[in-house]
Order: structure tokens, then sequence, then C-alpha cells
């Protein structure tokens, strides 16, 4: 049977609709829309078949499926056409045994899923591809379609200027002005999108984003639509893979719109529906404390949720109040055991630097995850034998000014535990000596 998949609304209304849809909501209840796939058809090809068809296609050159994306196309997004497929070869990204870091906290099985190494440096990518494919398959259908538009804290809109510039489709971002790197500010006017800084937060523009959107017949692509997480979900599914299809116990995400979490969510819920595994990991949210809406809310059991207005912190890409994803990751957790935890500035800033000893240079988001990780161990949920994964979701070459202010001991509210400050000496042998011994012995 031929593969296909449909918008759904998440809510349970029976509205649906094709993928080929402008569509963000339901129109009966306003709800969150979902990507269902006929998994039926999905299931005339046997686990061990798909297995090995993954395989066979992982990191290869056939157009598309040498994509981490694209390898599994059936079971993200079988209506776009191969040519119209916008693809920068995404995904396949590394899992790093982080060993030394492992023995540090007393956890002897811990990998660090580098999300960051790709094209546009953050997991952004594995999503943006899926929505602008689509894109150019409705534009190649003839729909009128004029550009694609998304509010970002950064790596949204460096993926969707990248891949909008790819596929020659016009790109316009909403940025909050002064809070984003300046790495993240030029990567989309480099690749040509209309860059547009406004005087507010995240939560400001994607409230403007949305109505520009409706108006002016623009695509929008934030993680509201559920394109963007078919192609994050794939982040799961490879996990399991490099694996050899195991499943690992813990996989720690850092959250703030929530729609990773609800993606890596997914692809762990598919993989069991198809008997390609067998259990499900625990998933975890991992909030800065400056933005931590849904902590409360898990402490309460999920009873409620109530959105906040987010505090300035250096994990800036989820500086969010008011999370457009929260039903769906509020679903994801309560299925999978999920945990709801925050790091302070203090405790993402060391916990990335301490990381960074190790061999790793995390972001700050990644520092989140991993503080987070750090309390689930000193609170007994974590076991030393269990394997966890840390979701590391951008390169830290994007955030320089946060790891020149941490060393240097001027990073707001933080008392570095891990500094390390360049010495300065003049050029002589006797000065070097005197400068760099001491520095020397304390390092061993």
């Amino acid at each position: 049977m031929p593969c296909t998949a449909h918008f759904a609304c998440f809510s349970g209304c029976p509205e649906t609709y094709p993928l080929n849809t402008v569509v963000y909501r339901c129109a009966r209840c306003g709800g969150l829309l979902d990507v269902i796939h006929d998994l039926k058809a999905l299931c005339d090809r046997s686990p061990a078949a798909w297995m090995r068809l993954f395989e066979e296609r992982y990191m290869r050159t056939g157009w598309p499926y040498g994509s981490g994306v694209w390898g599994k196309k059936e079971w993200v997004c079988p209506n776009v056409a191969d040519e119209n497929v916008v693809s920068l070869f995404e995904g396949g990204t590394n899992l790093f045994w982080a060993e030394r870091l492992g023995k540090i906290l007393a956890v002897n099985d811990l990998w660090v899923k580098q999300c960051g190494t790709s094209h546009t440096g953050s997991f952004k990518d594995v999503g943006m591809t899926v929505l602008v494919s689509m894109v150019k398959q409705m534009r190649a259908e003839g729909k009128d379609v004029r550009a694609i538009a998304c509010a970002s804290t950064g790596d949204t809109s460096a993926a969707l200027a990248a891949y909008g510039a790819v596929a020659g489709i016009p790109t316009v971002v909403f940025l909050p002005k002064g809070r984003v790197t300046d790495a993240q500010l030029m990567q989309p006017i480099a690749n040509g999108a209309i860059t547009v800084a406004l005087d507010t937060d995240f939560d400001g523009c994607m409230k403007l984003v949305q109505q520009v959107c409706e108006k002016h017949r623009l695509y929008l692509a934030n993680s509201m639509n559920p394109l963007r997480i078919e192609g994050q979900k794939t982040i799961s599914i490879e996990i399991v893979q490099q694996f050899d299809w195991e499943v690992p116990d813990w996989v720690i995400v850092p959250s703030g719109n929530m729609g990773n979490i609800s993606a890596i969510g997914k692809g762990f819920l598919m993989m069991q529906a198809l008997g390609l595994t067998t259990r499900l990991p625990r998933l975890v949210a991992a909030q800065a404390a400056n933005a931590s809406p849904l902590v409360e809310s898990f402490r309460q059991g999920f009873a409620t949720f109530t959105p906040t207005r987010a505090q300035p912190t250096a994990a800036s890409a989820i500086q969010i109040g008011d999370p457009v994803n929260v039903p769906k990751a509020i679903a994801a957790l309560k299925r999978f055991g999920g945990i709801v935890e925050s790091a302070t500035e203090d405790e993402l800033a060391d916990a990335a630097a301490l990381g960074d000893r190790t061999g790793l240079l995390a972001c700050p988001h990644t520092g989140v995850a991993l503080a987070v990780l750090r309390k689930l161990i000193a609170s007994g949920h974590v076991k030393p034998d269990d394997r966890v994964i840390v979701v590391s979701t951008a390169h830290g070459l994007k955030f320089m000014d946060f790891k020149r202010a941490y060393h240097s001991g001027s990073l707001p509210g933080v008392t570095p535990e891990h500094a390390n400050r360049v010495v300065e000496c003049p050029a002589v042998l006797g000065d070097v000596e005197r400068a760099l011994m001491p520095r020397l012995d304390l390092a061993k």
C-alpha cells in the first residue's frame, strides 16, 4: 500500500486536512494539528525490513535518502515528490560517548546527541527541511505562498533562511531586538532573509508573525506547524538506530517552545507502534529557571498550565514563557513517565563549562540539560548504570560571548566554578615559567 499522511486535530476533533493545505490550527476547536501517518500501510513492511532499509540508506548519496531525515521519508513526509525535497544533508549527527563527563557525574553510560553539528548549527535543520520541502511542493502545484516566515530566538531563523535560500523561496524572520547573539543574527542576514528586529521578547514576536502570515499569504515556519515536528522526530529514531535499535533509559531535552520534546516522544512512539522497539525511555524537559512555565505545572501533576513572562537567561533559545506546544509536550511527558526540572543561571553555566572541560563545546541550552542531569543523579532518579542521552541542541560556536563572559567572570548572576583565564606575561622565559608552572602543577 502507498504510504500517506495528513493533518488531524491533536485535541481529537474529526477535522483533517491534506499536508499541502495552509493551516496551522483546527478550524473547529482552534487546537494544535498533528501529522497522522497510515500505520496500516507502513505495517506492510516488517520491522526487520524497515531496519534494513534505514541502514542501507543511512548517510549514503542516493537522493534524497542520504539525509538523516529523508532516509526515513515514508515515516516523515511521503507526500513530497523527491524533486521538491530541499535538503542540506541534515541529520546523521554524532552520538558522543561522554565517558569522562560521565565518570565525574557518576553515570557510566552517558551520551550527548550533538544535533548542533549540522549545516546551520542547530537541531532546527531536521525540522526545517520538511517544512520548506512542503512549501516547494505547494508552489510547484500552483498554490499562492508568497514567502515563509518565523519568529525566532536565533536558530529557527538561521535554518529557515538557509533552506529558503537553497529553494529560492523568500523568507522573513522576526527576532527579539538585542536578545540573540551576533552569530545568530548574521546567519539569516547572510542567507538573504528579510530580518526584522522587534522591541519585544520571543512571545511578542510569535504573536506578530502569526498576524502577518494570516494577512499577507506568508507560510508560518514555527514549531506550531506540525511539519517541523515530523523532521525533528527523526532525532529519536536516529538515536535508537545508532544503538543498533536499543532504546536508552533517559532522554533529556532542553525545552522552550516544547516542539522538540514532543517530536522526540513521537518518534519513540512510532517505532514502538511499528514493532521496531518494545519499550519507551523516560523523557525529561529541561528548562532554564528564568523561563520555566512547565515546572510548576509538572509539580501539580499537570492539572493546570499558566504561561509566565520569561526572564532573561543565557539559554536564550528557550527563553519562552508561553510555549505553543504545551499540550503535545504534556501528553508526551505523561506517556513517558516524564520529569520537568529547571536549572539556574549559575547551574547551567557551570554545567556547560564542565562539559567543555571534558571535550564538548556546549551551548547554554545543553548546559541546562547537563545541569538537570546532575540534579536527577543527586535525587536518585538516574542510576549509575542507566543509559542517558542528553540532546545538545546547538553548536557552542554560536555562543562565544556566553563563554567569554563565563571565563572572564563577567556573566551576570554566575560565580564561575570552572573559569579558565588567559595567562598574560612578557615574552621572557623566566616570566613565562613563573606564570605557567603553578597553573601546570594545579592541572595535574
